[in-house]
């Protein structure tokens, strides 16, 4: 029966909303991170389109541009625990903004740059503060959202690398290389520009008072310790999402460094090329908004295989020449790249017995075992390409991966009706 009560209820209102006496404000902050993760998708897209002019100008290879498109994730994997133990402390409003400076520090030093080693130092530098951006994003919704919202929310937010990639891999050889007079470092400096502009913006919704209860860290009484490292581990669900996470992320990372220079293989220019790269992100936009709702826990598993079948009919279909069996691959690559590592990521965050006070350092776990991919997936692509004076054999390997990627769903699936 209903009972009327004098006043509301503080503590009641403080776990119903915790943004205190304004609930909307998590939509703000929620715009808030989309805006860094969509600096994080550019810094990370904006060397694709500009492969050839930097190579040429530099004397690189292939196989040493896939080394260094691969440098950050190397870096990235050593970065993520420490990062996710920093972010359990700091909280997510100081972490995503010095996040943001190092991105754009990134940028600068990539302008700069004026040999290979340089350049690659410059991609190492992004490897620290990304971590911060890709953990401090989906823990601060699994902090300040919850149930349908959690996953809309987080379909939200993952738009914003998404459009990064399509705003570098649109504008750099349509608008800003002839802009700036065919000057790659020019392009640099102002994507940094962008990122430096984006940091202070994000301070701004950050500071504000209502922001100041979900950004804190949270005071559960734990602090970090090696026997939290076992207490993630012992669960068989997370050893399992680990592995995938690195499958993942070798499609991911390898496709969004080499798929301009894939379509320049098949005969277009570099601006019709970028064009053509934007088709898997662009539907990967739409499929952010609707997927990760769609995947409920009980159709999660479902969800992913899908995600994975889809994969691998795109990494067939990359093969073909400029028409619809090409148009049809990107199609289904945007589907799968959209949403598969925001699934898996669910996955984790609601792995049961997976304690909420771990959640940084899970998802610091997460990244650290997924740039394993990160690094390998341009870096392989690269090499082969080199050795093969072509990208028929790469794509072959990413058809393998995704068949390992359906092994582990299933073994996922298995692991998830024994606990039941």
């Amino acid at each position: 029966m209903y009972e009327p009560c004098s006043g509301p209820d503080p503590i009641a209102r403080r776990k119903q909303h915790p943004d205190g006496e304004q609930p909307g404000y998590r939509w703000v902050l929620l715009g808030g991170v989309w805006l860094i993760y969509f600096c994080f998708g550019l810094m990370i897209t904006s060397l694709a389109p500009l492969i050839t002019p930097i190579a040429t100008e530099l004397g690189i290879g292939h196989a040493k541009m896939g080394a260094i498109l691969g440098a950050w994730p190397l870096v990235y994997i050593a970065a993520s625990i420490p990062c996710g133990m920093l972010l359990d402390r700091l909280g997510a409003r100081g972490a995503l903004l010095i996040a943001a400076l190092i991105m754009c520090a990134s940028g600068v030093a990539r302008g700069l740059a004026g040999d290979e080693t340089a350049l690659f130092a410059a991609v190492a530098l992004f490897g620290i503060g990304g971590p911060l951006i890709s953990i401090g994003a989906p823990t601060l919704i699994a902090r300040r959202f919850e149930g349908a919202s959690r996953g809309t929310a987080m379909g939200i937010y993952m738009t914003g690398p998404s459009l990064g990639a399509i705003a570098a891999l649109s504008l750099t050889n349509g608008v800003l290389m002839p802009l700036t007079g065919q000057d790659w470092r020019l392009v640099m400096f102002l994507y940094a520009g962008f990122i430096a502009v984006s940091g202070l913006i994000w301070l701004a919704i950050a500071s504000h008072p209502a922001a100041r209860t979900g950004l804190a860290r949270p005071e559960d009484g734990k602090t970090f310790s090696l026997a939290a490292f076992s207490e993630i581990l012992a669960l068989r669900a997370v050893r399992i999402v680990l592995a995938m996470s690195i499958g993942i992320f070798f499609i991911n990372h390898g496709l969004n460094n080499w798929l301009p220079e894939i379509l320049r293989s098949r005969g277009l220019s570099p601006a019709v090329a970028g064009y053509w790269a934007t088709i898997p992100t662009v539907i990967g936009v739409a499929g952010s908004l609707v997927i990760p709702r769609l995947a409920t826990p009980e159709r999660r598993i479902k969800v992913m295989t899908l995600l994975f079948v889809a994969a691998l009919l795109a990494s067939l279909l990359l093969h073909a020449q400029p028409g619809p069996w090409l148009v049809s691959g990107l199609f289904l690559m945007g589907i799968a790249r959209s949403s598969m590592m925001t699934v898996a990521i669910l996955l984790l965050m609601e792995t049961p017995g997976l304690p909420k006070a771990r959640l940084g350092l899970a998802g610091g776990l997460f990244f650290s075992a997924a740039e394993i991919g990160g690094v390998l997936g341009p870096l392989t692509i690269g090499i082969l390409s080199d050795l093969t004076h072509g990208f028929s054999v790469p794509l072959i390997g990413l058809t393998g991966v995704c068949l390992v990627l359906l092994v582990l769903i299933g073994v996922l699936a298995r692991a998830g009706k024994a606990l039941k």
